[in-house]
Order: structure tokens, then C-alpha cells, then sequence
């Protein structure tokens, strides 16, 4: 098992981050860290991605952080370059995951039914981002489409919350959840660093408590 499978079944948590400004890195990467969770993932949905990985990657070498909302192969290769262990996109792409071939990065395709899959399987990626989960069927989703495919493990993400986070994590299909509930948009802006601790540390806790 690489070093990426290997956190994410540790934490089975990933923060879905959209960062505006590169002076937020390092508080945000502390509140995560301070709230035990070790993981990022900082999305291609704002102009600062790459920097913002960059910076992170500076800051918090032994962090996972990777690169989300990637959509076309020169996102990946900037997410890449700029340090990102892995990369995950809403949607399948043929040419990203070739490009993560060849570099030898992590991809998480997004998947929502039985066809993404198989073109996913083809690439020999076995790991998914199921998105968007919630509004895809959810748990009744994810366990119908692993009797055809058990081989397939799901990073749900797309409606994950405090309140169903552990409702997925206790499924043996789930290898980690993704959400931004935990690092709102609005919470970076606004500075609420002690807040994201708080919500960190309680998905941490219920993460926790579904491996007990």
C-alpha cells in the first residue's frame, strides 16, 4: 500500500478545500492539523490552486494534500508540479488519467453509475470519488453498484455531513469520505480558523468511533 492509501484508511477523511488567497494556508493547515486531521485537498476552483498547493506542500511537508476539481490535463499537470500527491476529479477523464499514469500520481476519477466505472477499471483504477453521492442514491447507490464490481472501493463525496459522515465511513465499500462541511468557503474567508478546528476534530472523533 502507497503512502496515499495509507493515510487515507488511517484518517478516511478528506477536506475538501477552495482557497482564494495563499496567505490562508497556514492556518487553515494548522486548524486541520490541530484537529488531527493530517489531509487536504485544495481544489482547482479558484485561480490560486497551484500556488496554494505550493505553499501548503512548503509548509506542511508531511501533510497529504492533493488536488481536487481537476478537469483537464494541464490542471494536472500544474497540481502536480506544484506538489499534489494525488487528484481526483468530478468526472472521469481518459486523458488525465493517462497523464496520472505516466507520472505516477494517484487519480480518483468521479463515477456515478455502473458505466463510469467500468471505463474506470479499464484504466486499472480500482479507487472512485462517487459523486455527487448524495444526489446519486447515496448509500442505496454505492451498495447496489458493489455487486457487480466488489473489487471497487468509493471516496463518497457530494453531500457528506456531520450528521450521515459515519453512515458511509461504516460501509466496507467506503475507503474515506470527502466534504467540504468541515472547511467552508465561507469560513476561510471569514477567518473562523478556530471553527474549522471544531468540526475537524468532531469528524475525527466520529471517524473514530465507526473503526472502534
Amino acid at each position: 500500500m502507497d503512502a496515499v492509501l495509507s493515510i487515507l484508511s488511517q484518517y478516511r477523511l478528506i477536506p475538501i478545500l477552495v482557497m482564494h488567497r495563499v496567505e490562508d494556508v497556514y492556518p487553515v493547515g494548522e486548524a486541520l492539523l490541530e484537529g488531527g486531521l493530517p489531509v487536504a485537498e485544495i481544489t482547482f476552483r479558484s485561480e490560486v490552486a497551484a500556488a496554494a498547493i505550493a505553499e501548503w506542500v512548503q509548509h506542511f511537508p508531511d501533510m497529504l494534500v492533493g488536488a481536487g476539481t481537476v478537469l483537464t490535463v494541464q490542471q494536472a499537470e500544474a497540481a502536480h508540479r506544484a506538489g499534489a500527491q494525488f487528484i481526483v476529479s468530478p468526472g472521469f477523464s481518459a486523458a488525465v488519467a493517462e497523464y496520472c499514469r505516466r507520472a505516477a500520481v494517484r487519480y480518483f476519477p468521479g463515477v456515478a453509475t455502473a458505466t463510469e466505472i467500468q471505463m474506470a477499471l479499464e484504466k486499472n483504477l480500482d479507487i472512485v470519488k462517487f459523486f455527487p453521492s448524495e444526489a446519486s442514491g447515496g448509500i442505496k447507490t454505492i451498495r447496489a453498484l458493489s455487486n457487480p464490481f466488489p473489487q471497487v472501493r468509493f471516496i463518497p463525496t457530494g453531500g457528506i455531513t456531520a450528521d450521515n459522515v459515519a453512515d458511509y465511513l461504516a460501509l466496507s465499500q467506503v475507503l474515506a469520505c470527502g466534504g467540504s462541511w468541515m472547511v467552508r468557503e465561507s469560513l476561510i474567508q471569514e477567518g473562523r480558523f478556530d471553527l474549522i478546528r471544531e468540526r475537524v476534530q468532531q469528524a475525527v472523533e466520529a471517524a473514530k468511533a465507526v473503526d472502534q
